[in-house]
């Protein structure tokens, strides 16, 4: 597996042209681009890419990107990505960023807020022709700031561009989690659905308190797309709702007093009682034997 810490080898090995800058590229597909050698790689800088594919597959992570129409693609540094046989239509774009060109910004860190960048499977931004032409002009007007003289706006202007790119793919994404529920119908419910048959099934007993990775295997998403769709929906996270469950079942057992606390704890699957009292003193706002002793008296 290759690493790319040099974006000009890198940009060579998938047959786009150097950028002039070393920290900072923009390139554009051309009508005779060849196919990119199959390739698997991590590299230290991001990596947005516009594309739209004649052929061929690109894995980020564990599986396949859906490759039917235009999308933008995210890649954060050091994540293995797979090109296989790819072969690309003209209109596409590629961006890269090394993190040392966001040093000492605002936006080092804000980048690390788009949770898209962890994205896996079946989840790049699909865009409407409209929210194709607003990327597109966001990035030819990066292109021709790359292509100026260097001065001390130079950066700055790069830097708020590409701070307004993400910003409007995070209003994008958040119009396709709407479609998307629409489409497929309430997560939230289906969501409830798997974590009532993860009890009732007895998978407690066997792989303890259920996980984020675990539902979002059940939905063939991401942990992080998972979550980002169900705050759309219910405004909670994949994990806020586990929790919320959690408790509403450890409220019913403390009610029914059959059992003790650490019972309770490990019939829910937490290996220490003391983390399950911590939680639900945390989601409640007193302990559960106090929560037991009111109910019970």
């Amino acid at each position: 597996m290759k690493h790319y810490n040099d974006i000009s080898i890198f940009s060579k090995d998938v047959g786009v042209d150097i950028p002039e800058h070393p920290l900072f590229g923009i390139t554009f597909g051309h009508d005779d681009n060849e196919n990119i050698e199959d390739i698997v790689f991590t590299a230290d800088f991001y990596i947005i890419s516009f594309t739209k594919f004649i052929s061929g597959n690109i894995t980020y992570g564990k599986q396949e990107f859906d490759h039917q129409r235009g999308r933008l693609i995210f890649f954060k540094p050091n994540h293995t990505v797979t090109f296989k046989n790819v072969k690309l239509e003209d209109d596409c774009f590629l961006i890269t960023i090394k993190e040392d060109f966001l040093s000492g910004t605002a936006l080092f860190k804000e980048i690390k807020n788009y949770s898209y960048f962890d994205y896996e499977t079946n989840e790049a931004l699909y865009l409407s022709p409209s929210e194709e032409e607003t990327i597109w002009n966001l990035v030819r007007t990066m292109h021709k700031e790359t292509c100026n003289n260097t001065d001390d706006y130079s950066k700055p202007i790069l830097l708020s561009h590409l701070g307004t790119l993400l910003t409007y793919s995070q209003r994008f994404y958040k119009r396709q989690f709407i479609n998307r529920i629409e489409t497929t119908g309430a997560y939230a419910s289906r969501f409830q659905q798997l974590l009532d048959a993860y009890y009732s099934e007895k998978k407690v007993h066997e792989s303890g308190l259920p996980t984020v990775s675990y539902m979002a295997d059940k939905f063939n998403v991401s942990s992080r797309y998972l979550s980002d769709l169900l705050k759309q929906e219910t405004g909670k996270t994949a994990l806020e709702l586990i929790h919320i469950h959690l408790i509403k079942e450890a409220k019913n057992l403390l009610t029914e007093g059959r059992m003790n606390i650490s019972e309770i704890s490990y019939s829910l699957g937490f290996e220490n009682p003391n983390y399950f009292a911590r939680l639900f003193k945390k989601e409640v706002g007193i302990p559960p034997n106090v929560f037991r002793d009111n109910h019970l008296n």
